[in-house]
């Protein structure tokens, strides 16, 4: 495996040759779902004003023992959606946000090698859900980074050009380090999650990849510079960036990435971010109720630069046959 150092000093030379990504269209509306969901929301997916489905797919549902791979949920969901004509955008998942979902291969939680291959992380997931727990992969251990970009790889090999895209995970981890026997820093964090983006676009040659980017652990108002590395590494190199949740002028967000997405405005390759369901629940503070659908997508298209927005199903607007408005 490539050291990061390495990777991340010739990544600009290795990505100048691939073809250029075309500007994207005016924005556009996707569904946000799981696998295994879409026969339950044809509906939705049929509507004329969505464009088609971000899927999030685990890492032990994709990969069954070490270094064998199925996809066959993913072959299934994409020629579902082709069927319609709608469009593919994959999320490869390393880290999850219930006590009970350790969601990457057994092998990584046994062989010593990988020192249990996860870590329990803290999770505030809504402005009224009570704060939980999960898990994140530990991607700053060599053995299961070169596990996890193994696995992008033969993604890659298998759907690189037949999917609009495929996004990494959110960067914000909450691990619970003490005691810690994984080795964990900020900095290993960083730079492990700077290479799994520099192989992802490396292995993905056509299809877009976008890095979910929120918050930086150990890093508030780019104090590490962690944030400003990640954007100018990413306008460099023709990768997209987004994130997982669009809150208007939500303070947390403004003193990390929200500025960014702004100063970068139409210098990304794609900015794709979600309204997910803990998002729903945040209420504007001018008018004391929730969020409009008109409230998001003016705020994702007009400051953020935001060209896809993924939504959650559950999201009001969905309920009705409206294609503007509320």
């Amino acid at each position: 495996m490539y050291s990061c150092n390495n990777i991340l000093r010739t990544a600009s030379l290795l990505l100048s040759t691939f073809p250029a990504y075309l500007s994207a269209a005016p924005l556009q509306n996707f569904l946000y779902t799981g696998s295994n969901d879409l026969s339950s929301i044809e509906a939705l997916i049929k509507r004329p004003d969505i464009g088609g489905v971000q899927i999030v797919y685990n890492w032990n549902a994709l990969e069954k023992e070490k270094g064998q791979y199925d996809f066959t949920r993913i072959e299934k969901d994409l020629t579902y959606l082709n069927s319609l004509n709608k469009k593919l955008f994959i999320q490869i998942q390393d880290r999850f946000f219930e006590p009970k979902h350790k969601n990457v291969p057994q092998y990584l939680q046994t062989d010593p090698v990988y020192k249990g291959g996860l870590i329990r992380q803290d999770d505030n997931p809504g402005e009224y859900e009570p704060p939980g727990y999960g898990w994140v992969a530990l991607q700053w251990n060599p053995a299961v980074r070169e596990r996890y970009q193994q696995l992008l790889k033969a993604i890659a090999a298998r759907f690189d050009g037949r999917v609009m895209g495929v996004n990494l995970p959110e960067t914000a981890i909450d691990p619970q380090t003490k005691n810690d026997k994984t080795g964990f820093s900020c900095e290993k964090y960083f730079n492990a999650e700077m290479e799994n983006i520099a192989f992802a676009r490396k292995v993905f040659k056509q299809s877009y990849v976008v890095q979910y980017v929120n918050f930086w652990p150990c890093e508030w108002e780019n104090d590490h510079r962690y944030m400003s590395r990640l954007f100018a590494f990413a306008e460099k190199n023709q990768v997209g960036l987004g994130g997982p949740d669009i809150v208007p002028d939500k303070k947390g967000h403004m003193k990390n990435a929200y500025p960014f997405f702004h100063r970068y405005k139409g210098k990304l390759a794609l900015v794709a971010m979600a309204v997910q369901e803990p998002t729903l629940t945040y209420t504007n503070p001018k008018t004391k109720k929730p969020f409009t659908r008109r409230e998001f997508s003016d705020y994702a298209e007009n400051y953020l630069g935001v060209d896809i927005i993924f939504w959650s199903t559950s999201s009001p607007w969905l309920k009705h046959n409206e294609t503007t408005g509320q």
